[in-house]
């Protein structure tokens, strides 16, 4: 294992920084936005406002990067996002914020495709599932461990936006210290979404749905912890148990639905999810919320992880990168729209809305599940594609991915003579429809 993480430990240790100052922010900004009286339908906005820059940043990234270097790159928006963190507390204007948390969003996605297209060019073929198990591992840890710096002082000093400046400012250190060579880019494969919806409709519509209910975990959780009891500690302690469950409980999951069938799985995995939440609405602050929001993280979290998987068992090996990026952009349509859908149901209705909100996203998507009649080709047959917790970051995570073949986008088209001689029934792709 040292031999593995000793080449990348540079990389690993700058998305760790990252991660921490990136993962305090964006609890600390909804808590200090609540405290400045700030609606939970504004709150969700502007946590809607880093995902759009997100979608966003997808796009200007490669360019950039391509044009002047991955270094250069991740110092120019690390400084950025570190600057976006300190006019927060400078200007506490919430329309100020939302064309911050923009720009916000456009530097992390950025970020983020710097590091994990450098770690794709330092590791073998055979080594990229080690990698990509241990920057999952660091990515949710740094996430979960930053929602217990909350408690070091409150949301209205400064002291914390002082700290995720200097947490996020810090992770150009490793990286610029780095000896490791920088990698060219690779292209991503086009993204044909209708395609995609015809071949893969459920993956995509799983995609999507877990983006719209984890956006709004991620952007009103700690406005609802806050209103059913639990301090700044406390919230930082939820928000950690929900991260922490979707870290430990999805590897079971996922080696169950290895060993059955995806869709059924996906059907359970979601039904129990949405049921917790229902569950969870009428709780307040205490031990047995806490409890059930960690089994409720190992779920939720398993959904996005479940549909990659499944999407690889229905694509051919050269469209898996471009299929992959397709579940990003669904993911991240829905993480954009989620914030703004539950903090205005949390405005009119109060913080029950918010796990009722879950409740009722997982349910269109079992119901959807459940429904939608089984058409599926499964072209991978031997083996299955395997499932790998992953988190929506950015395009080239896919790349890291065991089962993404690493010449997907360069692979040969068949030979001409070869296809002539096929059946008319089994040669066309755009034959092929699925779950």
């Amino acid at each position: 294992m040292k031999s593995l993480i000793a080449p990348i430990s540079s990389l690993l240790a700058g998305v760790a920084l990252l991660l921490l100052g990136h993962g305090l922010l964006n609890t600390l900004l909804t808590l200090r936005g609540v405290a400045e009286g700030y609606s939970t339908g504004m709150v969700g906005l502007l946590m809607s406002g880093y995902f759009a820059g997100f979608l966003i940043g997808t796009w200007l990234a490669p360019s950039l990067i391509r044009r002047i270097g991955h270094i250069r790159t991740f110092s120019f928006y690390a400084s950025v996002a570190a600057t976006a963190v300190l006019l927060h507390v400078m200007i506490v204007n919430p329309w100020v914020w939302l064309v911050l948390r923009v720009i916000y969003g456009i530097a992390l996605v950025t970020l983020y495709m710097v590091i994990e297209s450098w770690l794709n060019a330092q590791v073998s073929g055979e080594k990229r599932g080690q990698v990509f198990a241990v920057y999952m591992a660091v990515n949710l840890g740094a996430l979960a461990a930053a929602q217990q710096l909350l408690g070091l002082d409150s949301p209205m000093e400064f002291t914390l936006f002082a700290l995720a400046t200097i947490l996020i400012g810090s992770a150009m250190m490793p990286i610029t210290l780095t000896r490791q060579p920088q990698p060219s880019l690779p292209d991503i494969p086009p993204t044909d979404l209708l395609q995609l919806a015809r071949i893969a409709p459920l993956p995509l519509m799983a995609a999507g749905i877990s983006g719209f209910v984890l956006g709004g975990f991620w952007g009103l959780a700690p406005v609802y912890a806050s209103e059913i009891g639990f301090d700044a500690a406390g919230v930082g302690l939820l928000m950690s148990i929900t991260i922490l469950g979707g870290a430990v409980l999805q590897w079971p999951i996922g080696l169950f639905s290895d060993k059955h069938e995806r869709r059924t799985v996906l059907l359970w995995v979601v039904a129990l999810a949405a049921v917790l939440a229902l569950a969870v609405a009428p709780l307040l602050a205490g031990s047995l919320l806490l409890g059930l929001m960690f089994v409720w993280g190992g779920l939720a979290f398993s959904i996005y992880s479940i549909a990659v998987a499944q999407m690889v068992d229905q694509l051919n090996p050269d469209e898996i990168l471009s299929g992959s990026s397709g579940l990003l952009l669904a993911n991240g349509f829905g993480a954009a729209l989620g914030p703004v859908a539950a903090g205005g149901l949390m405005h009119l209705f109060g913080p029950i809305a918010l796990p009722l909100f879950f409740a009722t996203g997982l349910g269109v998507l079992a119901f959807y599940a459940f429904y939608r009649p089984r058409k599926v080709f499964d072209l991978v047959t031997e083996p299955h594609g395997h499932f790998t917790p992953i988190l929506r970051t950015s395009p080239t995570v896919m790349e890291l991915m065991p089962d993404t073949p690493e010449d997907a986008t360069t692979q040969e088209p068949a030979d001409e003579s070869e296809l002539d001689d096929m059946p008319p029934a089994e040669a066309p792709t755009d034959m092929r429809t699925g779950t």
